[in-house]
Parts: C-alpha cells; sequence; structure tokens
C-alpha cells in the first residue's frame, strides 16, 4: 500500500511510502483486538476499592442486648451488618484487575488496528518536522490543511518531541505517542492517524518483519 507524504500545509511533497502489507494489509482479527483493548484497559483501573467490614468498623464488641425474651431476633454486638453504622456485608476489596497476553496476540491486535485504519483511509502519512517551540496554533493549522479538523487525531512520532507534545496538550481531540509504544486502544480511539515519515520505519522495527 502507498501513501503520498505531505507537508504541514497538507501539500504533496511528491515523495511516496510504501507500508507494508504484513502490517497494513492484514486480515484484521476481531477478538484479539478486543483481548488487547480490555486488558489495556483493565490495567488502567486502580483496584483501590474498599468498604470497611464487620471486623474494622470501630465499636464495642459488647452484646447489645439479651439472648431471648425480646421478641426481636437475637443480636450481638453493634458492629453487626444488620445494624446502621455496622460493617459492610461482602464489600469490594482491593484487587488487581489486570492479566497475561501474549505478544503474539497483542502484535496482530495491533496489526488489525492498523489495518482497519487502513482500510478506511483513516491514516495520513506527514513528513518529518521539528517545532522550535511550544505552539498550539500551529497543530490546529496543520489539523486543518490536512483536513482532519473535525477529526479525533492520534500523531505517531518516531522520537520523542516534547515542542510537538506540549503544543497538543491542550487539545482535546488530539493524542500524541511514540511508534515504539503504539498501542491498539490509542490507534482504535482515533479517526485519524498521522504518521510521520520516520515513523513508519519504527513501527516495521517494532513488529520485527520476516524477510526485511
Amino acid at each position: 500500500m502507498e501513501l503520498s507524504v505531505l507537508n504541514k500545509e497538507g501539500k504533496d511533497t511528491g515523495r511516496k511510502v510504501t507500508l507494508s502489507d504484513q502490517i497494513f494489509g492484514i486480515d484484521p482479527s476481531d477478538h484479539a483486538i478486543y483481548l488487547d483493548v480490555k486488558q489495556y484497559l483493565a490495567n488502567k483501573r486502580q483496584g483501590t476499592h474498599k468498604s470497611k467490614e464487620r471486623s474494622e468498623v470501630t465499636g464495642s464488641t459488647r452484646k447489645i442486648k439479651r439472648q431471648k425474651g425480646t421478641g426481636t431476633a437475637r443480636a450481638g454486638d453493634i458492629k453487626s451488618p444488620i445494624f446502621r453504622g455496622g460493617g459492610t456485608t461482602f464489600g469490594p476489596r482491593p484487587k488487581s484487575y489486570s492479566f497475561k497476553l501474549n505478544k503474539k496476540v497483542k502484535q496482530l491486535a495491533r496489526k488489525s488496528a492498523l489495518s482497519y485504519k487502513a482500510r478506511e483511509n483513516g491514516i495520513v502519512v506527514v513528513e518529518d518536522f521539528n517545532m522550535e517551540a511550544p505552539k498550539t496554533k500551529e497543530i490546529v493549522n496543520m489539523k486543518s490543511n490536512l483536513q482532519i479538523a473535525d477529526k479525533k487525531s492520534l500523531f505517531v512520532l518516531p522520537a520523542e518531541n516534547n515542542n510537538i507534545y506540549l503544543s497538543s496538550r491542550n487539545l482535546r481531540d488530539v493524542s500524541v505517542v511514540l511508534a515504539s509504544e503504539l498501542n491498539t486502544y490509542n490507534i482504535l480511539n482515533a479517526k485519524s492517524v498521522v504518521l510521520l515519515e520516520g515513523s513508519v520505519k519504527k513501527i516495521e522495527e517494532a513488529f520485527k518483519l520476516k524477510g526485511d
């Protein structure tokens, strides 16, 4: 698959870049995508939910009334779950929601997500650029020039660039990620994936294509 390389003004530079069919042209696996996104969201959960149980509530352990003869149900201490202010029965406890996912499944999921974007013409390749200073307006103008102003966009960089990151930080519909840290959730969460020219090679290196 060949795509034209555009500049920041949205004009064709005359160069083309070839996207590998082993990454951008496979038959997508929806199940792999589901597992990878599920793991990504699960790993983001803190799992710190906690309610106090009977042994953790502050209160006396004195038996609050006699066992028999009251006409009501027997009761122990005031910390019983049936009383207001008592402990919670089967309440939430801290836990980890993370789970293991094989590396090959995660790679298949990312390839599937990129292949979906390629099918939908949701990938734009832009020549490598740098910014002398953080400037949000420059990112806004670039999106307009690339005709993706109204689309949620993901900029994929070949290397760290603090100025580009700071320029896009205030924009709700723009995300920036390194090619080496590209994940399935970020790809699917964006309508347009903007690949800097140098990031194409980085993506191929991350997948270690056979025969390359």
